[in-house]
C-alpha cells in the first residue's frame, strides 16, 4: 500500500525541511544545511505517493540527517581542547 503525500511531507518537516514556495499543489522544499538541494512534491495530502516521490523524500531525509550529524561533529571538534 503506497504512503500518502501527507506522510512524506511530515517526514520532510521532521527532518528540518521547509516549504520554500508553492504554486497550486506543487511544493518546493529546501533544507537550511543543504542550500543546493530541493525536493518538489506535487499532489494533495490525501493522494497516494508515487514510488519516485517516496524515493526522493527518503534520499532527502537521509541527506539531511547526514548534514545534521556532520554539523554536530564539527561543533564538538571545536569545543575539544588539545
Amino acid at each position: 500500500m503506497p504512503r500518502k503525500l501527507r506522510e512524506l511531507r511530515r517526514d520532510l518537516r521532521r527532518s528540518g525541511w521547509y516549504i520554500d514556495r508553492q504554486k497550486g499543489s506543487h511544493q518546493t522544499w529546501r533544507h537550511p544545511l543543504l542550500p543546493g538541494d530541493k525536493v518538489t512534491l506535487a499532489g494533495h495530502d490525501g493522494a497516494d505517493a508515487h514510488d519516485y516521490q517516496e524515493d526522493e523524500v527518503h534520499e532527502a531525509v537521509t541527506d539531511a540527517k547526514k548534514a545534521q550529524a556532520a554539523q554536530q561533529n564539527k561543533g564538538q571538534k571545536g569545543q575539544q581542547k588539545p
